[in-house]
Formats: structure tokens, sequence, C-alpha cells
């Protein structure tokens, strides 16, 4: 039995480029809504959870601010891009693990400790 297999290596590349090289914040978003409705998002473990705990943040928090906050430009610290996502209270720092997933870093409380 024969399978067929179609491969759009287009989209391969792209998804290749875009992990390798950083989104404008513009379509950072679009990347964070789409992995919002149709991706997965995870924590990092231990720090975010503990920095949640510790600041009163919840899970919930996380996902509006990513859902409604503005994304700042990106910046690089451990060899991988990272972006801040803010809104009016909470600031949340995420990073792209692949095309279709997200990891939270860590977040805060403007205003309180980070």
């Amino acid at each position: 039995m024969t399978t067929n297999v179609t491969i759009d290596l287009k989209s391969i590349v792209a998804r290749i480029k875009m992990m390798k090289k950083p989104l404008q914040p513009d379509e950072a978003k679009a990347r964070i809504r789409e992995i919002l409705s149709r991706g997965r998002v995870v924590y990092s473990k231990p720090h975010a959870m503990e920095r949640l705990q510790q600041r009163d943040l919840t899970m919930l928090d996380c996902a509006n601010v990513l859902h409604e906050g503005s994304v700042d430009p990106p910046y690089r610290e451990n060899g991988k891009w990272r972006y801040k996502v803010k809104t009016a209270k909470i600031e949340v720092v995420i990073q792209f693990l692949k095309y279709d997933r997200l990891m939270i870093v860590t977040a805060w409380r403007k205003g309180g400790k980070r």
C-alpha cells in the first residue's frame, strides 16, 4: 500500500525562518492570536509558575494579556528571541518555541516586583 504525502515546502521554509529571525511586533501579535486559537501555550517551569504565584497572577491573567496586549519589539536573551506583551497593568514575556507553540517566561504587574 502506497500513501501519497503532500509537503508544502514554502510553508516549511517560512516556519523555519520565523524561528530564526525575530518577528516584528505586528507579526508577533498575529502569531500569538493564532497560537491562542489553534496552538498551545506552555509555562516555563518552575520559573514562570513560581513568579505567577509570588506576584498573585493567574494563567487567565496571562491569557488576557496575550489576547489584548500590545507587543514590544523583540530582544534576544539566552540565544532566543523574546517578546514583552503588555497591558496597562500586567506585562508578560514570551518566547515562541514552535510555529504553533509559545512559552510564557515570566510575568509581573506594572509597578510591582520583576
